[in-house]
């Protein structure tokens, strides 16, 4: 699994109503601007902004050169006032950009699966605790019983987490069973008439075994991911090529040294009709 252990709070008053699974939610409350140690420019762009935000963890900063925020922001095509889906989002790396985005009138909704958020240990209190984002909801569930308002999103981001539902792994007795086409069957009536979900993924070799080459390497053939979301409804709206890497032959787990941070992913953006 990626679990991007540097990437997954309180919700919005009658934005969502979202449904945990075993999990009790945190009270409903208003959304609350983004903690922030430097001065709105309100002819920055706004997610510039973001990324530059001086008030961003310590441990995330590093991360901005091969993560490539920017580009993959730019892409989704987030800005103030939208509501957000960060799926997987594990620590929380991208759900705090998000959030310093969309601001005060925006919401990000964290998702996770119990494991995600386990493995991810202090990272989300160190972000979300003391009211930090507070227009961060957290949501914990499996994919399977995810519960969002429906046509409530603007957008969602997979980001390099969702060949992680194709994985089935023999040591992780939490996991469960997620069937990637009812998880997404949960999310896309979530969006809303031309809303976007931007996917981005360590790139496979055509062709194999999915949940195989998944638990072998991590990686998803691109070809599939395309047509998961086509078949769940979505059109296929663009191609960012910012996080390509010709050195990559897809053949390596991504934490092999040799190509961990610098694997070949691919960044889909699909649009609902």
């Amino acid at each position: 699994m990626n679990m991007k252990r540097t990437r997954p709070t309180v919700m919005a008053a009658l934005l969502f109503c979202l449904i945990g699974c075993n999990q009790s939610q945190q009270a409903p409350a208003p959304p609350a601007a983004p903690a922030t140690t430097t001065t709105a420019d309100s002819s920055a762009d706004p997610i510039d902004a973001a990324i530059a935000n001086t008030a961003r963890l310590p441990t995330d900063k590093p991360q901005d050169a091969w993560r490539k925020p920017k580009d993959v922001l730019t892409f989704l095509g987030v800005r103030p006032g939208m509501h957000v889906l960060d799926y997987f989002s594990a620590g929380g790396y991208y759900t705090e950009l998000l959030s310093r985005v969309v601001g005060e009138q925006g919401q990000v909704i964290a998702y996770n699966n119990a494991s995600y958020l386990k493995f991810s240990k202090d990272e989300p209190q160190q972000r979300y605790g003391a009211n930090r984002l507070g227009n961060v909801a957290q949501l914990t569930t499996p994919p399977g019983e995810l519960t969002v308002t429906p046509a409530s999103l603007d957008a969602a981001v997979f980001v390099m987490s969702y060949h992680d539902l194709y994985w089935k792994p023999k040591d992780q007795p939490d996991w469960g069973a997620i069937d990637p086409a009812q998880a997404l069957a949960k999310l896309v009536p979530a969006l809303k008439p031309g809303a976007v979900v931007v996917v981005v993924d360590h790139a496979a070799r055509a062709g194999g075994n999915t949940a195989e080459v998944v638990d072998a390497l991590h990686r998803i053939d691109p070809a599939v991911i395309r047509r998961d979301f086509e078949a769940a409804g979505l059109q296929f709206d663009g191609e960012s090529m910012a996080l390509r890497h010709a050195s990559d032959d897809h053949t390596k787990p991504i934490f092999d040294p040799t190509v961990q941070h610098r694997t070949d992913q691919v960044i889909y953006r699909f649009r609902k009709p």
